[in-house]
């Protein structure tokens, strides 16, 4: 069960920021006309309005878990979370997506990104126990993720230039909704 929050205003100024997105440029090029007359760009558009709405909502609703405890194995909130319990706990909620439970595994069935494509709501993934994608949070947008980091700290955002953070970035991933291997509970 999510618990109420209240969004700071600079919160908000960044959910507005990081959703915002340039116009279609006039329709005087010869590929803008063609989109325009099929009804594509107003079909792409809300594509692009559609994922960056979920991503907001995704950000929001993580950041409402803002305090709550780590916890080893945990994926609610009543038992607290590990780091990819956390993030498959935000999907699953918001998005209607069921990702797989390890972060190694979480980022074998999402798209590779690079890093300067990062959007809200996209995976990022740091090798901080010797091996490959041992750790995973949300980025959240300018830099910053948040997570559950570690036995007795809480979920929190941290920038990833940080470096400690830098120097074990081991990727960046975007979850599809098209992915057979993120099984939407939509569907059921």
């Amino acid at each position: 069960m999510l618990r109420p929050m209240r969004i700071p205003a600079t919160l908000a100024a960044l959910l507005f920021a990081t959703s915002a997105h340039a116009s279609p440029a006039p329709a005087g090029d010869d590929l803008d006309k063609f989109l325009a007359d099929k009804g594509l760009l107003a079909q792409i558009d809300q594509v692009r309005h559609s994922v960056s709405e979920k991503a907001s909502e995704l950000v929001v609703t993580a950041m409402g878990f803002l305090g709550a405890p780590y916890r080893r194995g945990g994926n609610t909130i009543e038992s607290g979370f590990d780091c990819s319990g956390f993030v498959k706990a935000m999907f699953e909620q918001t998005v209607g997506l069921i990702l797989p439970r390890k972060a190694d595994q979480q980022a074998a069935v999402t798209q590779k990104i690079d890093r300067a494509d990062l959007q809200p709501g996209d995976l990022v993934f740091f090798n901080t126990m010797r091996h490959a994608f041992s750790h995973v949070g949300i980025y959240i947008g300018e830099g910053k993720f948040i997570h559950s980091p570690k036995p007795g700290a809480e979920v929190r955002v941290e920038s990833m230039s940080l470096a400690y953070w830098n120097r074990r970035f081991d990727g960046a991933r975007r979850v599809s909704t098209n992915s057979p291997e993120a099984a939407s509970t939509q569907a059921n």
